[in-house]
């Protein structure tokens, strides 16, 4: 049992998160179709674009939440990021070319990284330490619960509205705005928030303060990244084997169902067991993952190779940013979420331009086995790190 409960401002973020995937899972579950068979772009040029558009969005999150830190406040910043990406879903809408719709993908993100080390370091700041794996666990489940109903909503938009793209991209503005518009009335900065540090977040001695730990689960983070390319290509895999063009939306929504459920119960798991075995775990379910994609040629096989993966999610993604909360101090935590992912950026570009070489070279198929391979080499290095106990329970 927690020795708290979460504060009432965590679940508003929660459900401050829950609009705005609503709002961009509405255009992400169909913009890989959209950019392939409407606007006739290469599948190469879609793990490109993706790959840019995210890594843009970890590169921006050093710089706000360093700024976050060098203030000694989070808020502002997060509605500002909220409400950019917000009022870029029209670009979606009237993109007739890569070129407007890489930059609608670019502000997008370049709003989602202007928020998200801010809002991180804020949900750190808000709840006792040990009952942070939970916290972040509930805003990663209601999250994806977001991510659940936004591509359901384009499914049944996508039926009733003859496959019309840019109307669906035109409604996904209203949620958006609702997201902006409930943490800026609903959340509340704690009067305890730490206090902002003198010297520039990012200098030398700073970035020594962050300490080995933290520096070995941002080289973690990296890695695991890098073995888990976009998951545009899920949605790829699901067009190849014949699904119908306005179910498609539904990989997503089985993924994030799983996702969300599994995502709360493994946060508060990992406030009361080692860390190290709960990574070592979520990597062999991708290892999983991976294979029972690679070799699936029935909507059973997709299914359950894209359950596993979700599964994978729940398991790691709320656990890392805990332990990144727990290892960094507290007047750099927004520095510390926006470098480690930068790191995660970097191995998400690689692994989406290696991963849209690959499909396009030797098949989907062995995209998925490469995925595994990388998976399993990222078990490697986190079980040779135990030797050195670089990775503890927080």
């Amino acid at each position: 049992m927690s020795k708290a409960s979460l504060p009432k401002s965590i679940w508003v973020l929660g459900f401050v998160s829950m609009l705005m995937d609503i709002s961009s899972e509405m255009i992400h579950s169909l913009l890989p179709m959209f950019m392939v068979g409407t606007l006739g772009i290469s599948v190469f040029a879609v793990g490109l674009i993706d790959g840019i558009a995210e890594s843009t969005t970890l590169l921006v999150k050093v710089f706000s939440g360093a700024l976050s830190d060098r203030l000694g406040k989070r808020k502002a910043l997060a509605v500002f990021g909220y409400g950019m990406s917000a009022f870029t879903k029209p670009l979606f809408a009237i993109a007739q070319g890569m070129g407007l719709l890489l930059t609608a993908r670019l502000m997008d993100r370049i709003g989602k990284g202007i928020r998200g080390a801010p809002r991180d370091a804020l949900i750190a700041d808000i709840t006792p330490a040990a009952i942070r794996g939970e916290a972040f666990g509930l805003r990663q489940s209601l999250d994806t619960i977001g991510a659940v109903i936004g591509p359901l909503l384009a499914t049944g938009l996508m039926l009733l509205w003859a496959n019309d793209f840019r109307q669906i991209f035109w409604l996904a503005v209203i949620p958006g705005l609702g997201a902006m518009l409930l943490l800026f009335f609903g959340v509340h900065e704690p009067a305890t928030a730490p206090v902002k540090h003198a010297g520039n977040p990012v200098s030398l001695h700073n970035l020594k303060r962050m300490g080995r730990t933290y520096w070995w689960i941002v080289a973690m983070g990296s890695i695991f990244t890098l073995a888990r390319f976009s998951e545009a290509f899920l949605v790829l895999r699901a067009q190849q084997l014949a699904i119908p063009v306005a179910l498609v939306p539904l990989v997503m929504v089985a993924m994030n169902l799983v996702y969300a459920a599994s995502a709360y119960p493994f946060g508060k798991l990992s406030d009361r067991v080692s860390h190290q075995q709960l990574l070592a775990a979520g990597l062999l379910v991708l290892i999983a993952s991976d294979l029972v994609l690679g070799f699936s040629t029935k909507w059973a096989g997709l299914l359950g190779g894209i359950a596993l993966w979700g599964i994978h999610m729940g398991m790691t993604q709320g656990l890392l940013a805990s332990m990144v909360a727990a290892s960094a101090p507290p007047d750099l935590r927004g520095t510390a979420f926006g470098f480690f992912n930068l790191a995660s950026g970097v191995g998400l570009l690689l692994a989406s331009v290696i991963a849209g070489l690959l499909w396009q070279e030797f098949g989907a198929s062995f995209t998925f086995y490469t995925g595994a391979v990388f998976a399993g080499l990222s078990l490697l290095a986190l079980l040779l790190s135990s030797r050195y106990g670089l990775i503890n329970r927080s």
